[in-house]
């Protein structure tokens, strides 16, 4: 399936607009790594435990909003997003949204 954040994609045509699609996943840090990663903060610079985490839940969210879109019976999905927010001061949510549509190759 075709992912893209851009409007339109090329040599192609939507033939049908199918509607909005998102995939959601909430995240959380085990005491594990929330400690690691705390002691980590105290010398600055990237905390590696939060950016996999974060990486992972973008990926489980494209994952999601795929098989949401496909089950719509989409090939494409267009203008994707992300979006996310904090629950709580241990969870992260993710966001994965866009357009569902039906492209078809210009010939």
């Amino acid at each position: 399936m075709i992912v893209t954040t851009t409007e339109n994609v090329a040599r192609q045509t939507v033939d049908q607009v199918l509607g909005q699609v998102f995939g959601v996943t909430v995240r959380s840090r085990g005491i594990g790594g929330n400690l690691t990663a705390a002691f980590r903060s105290l010398g600055g610079g990237e905390i590696k435990e939060y950016t996999e985490m974060l990486e992972d839940a973008r990926k489980g969210a494209i994952a999601r909003m795929v098989q949401n879109a496909h089950a719509m019976g989409a090939n494409a999905v267009v203008m994707m997003r992300f979006d996310s927010g904090e629950l709580g001061q241990t969870m992260s949510e993710i966001v994965a949204y866009g357009t569902a549509v039906v492209l078809r190759e210009n010939t």
